[in-house]
């Protein structure tokens, strides 16, 4: 009876110390990802500060830039109308109506400030991942890190590609529709500063995150929660969420702006298929070595 007392005791010690230790290590895992995420916090700051030195040059170039006629993508577009008349008169954008005004005391002050860390976020974002990277990168395998070595990279690229596509395309077509839209003449259409700045830090930084979509499946296909047979048998379900996504960030009735936002989301669905296959190819390939041995 002794004996059995003193191996339940041995065998509860033993357990304890292991709780422990998993607590210990867990713990240890928080503090590592505490000083990750403090160093990607100091480098957005430090952005932000730089875009509160160049803060003229940003709010009037560029967070109010979609609502002067002489806009890249208005001048681009009388362009096209230039060579091409069949387009229509109407796509060649000479005048952007509608007033922004503030309303509160601190409107401007608040403006200014959320741009600024809007900005901050934006240029830090690919130092965040590389943050986030480092944190993740000890707990994987030799196999795993080589083929994951060009995330930060990769989903920078296209982080930034879907800032540029959201702030020239997206961004523009909808200030233009979204300002000119009226339902009575008796109506005039003025919009506050933060509604403005709402509107386009949504339609910009929306299409940057929609645009990680290849980066997704990737870690979806990695955990293997997702699979190139499934993507290719949904297509159709897709397609449908796809145009919708593009109505919605688009909010115009012209079907051809519509389709130039939901073109590269459609070919973004076709890359990850093409991604999601490829990591299915080298599992297979992977296991095959495996039970070979």
């Amino acid at each position: 009876m002794s004996d059995t007392k003193k191996t339940s005791l041995t065998k509860a010690i033993g357990q304890k110390s292991t709780t422990l230790e998993a607590e210990m290590s867990f713990f240890d895992h928080l503090d590592v990802l505490r000083k990750h995420l403090i160093r990607a916090v100091i480098a957005i700051a430090v952005f932000t500060g730089i875009a509160f030195y160049f803060n003229e040059f940003i709010l009037d170039k560029i967070i109010f830039g979609p609502k002067k006629p002489d806009f890249w993508t208005y001048r681009m577009m009388c362009k096209l109308v230039e060579k091409f008349p069949s387009l229509g008169a109407d796509m060649c954008i000479t005048k952007i109506n509608g007033e922004i005004i503030n309303t509160e005391m601190a409107g401007q002050f608040n403006l200014q400030l959320n741009v600024c860390v809007m900005c901050g976020i934006v240029v830090g974002f690919p130092y965040l991942l590389w943050e986030v990277w480092r944190f993740i990168k000890p707990a994987l395998h030799e196999n795993e890190r080589k083929s994951a070595s060009g995330f930060v990279f990769f989903a920078s690229v296209l982080f930034i590609i879907g800032i540029f596509f959201g702030y020239f395309i997206v961004c523009p077509l909808s200030v233009n529709f979204l300002t000119g839209y009226t339902v009575s003449a008796e109506i005039k259409n003025t919009f506050t500063v933060d509604s403005y700045l709402s509107s386009v830090a949504t339609l910009t930084l929306g299409t940057g995150i929609i645009f990680e979509l290849p980066v997704i499946i990737f870690i979806l296909s990695k955990l293997g929660l997702m699979t190139p047979k499934l993507m290719r048998s949904s297509r159709r379900y897709a397609a449908v969420i796809i145009l919708i996504i593009a109505a919605i960030v688009t909010p115009t009735p012209d079907i051809m702006t519509m389709l130039i936002v939901a073109t590269p989301l459609f070919l973004l669905y076709e890359l990850s298929i093409f991604v999601s296959a490829y990591i299915e190819k080298k599992k297979k390939k992977t296991d095959a070595a495996f039970y070979a041995n």
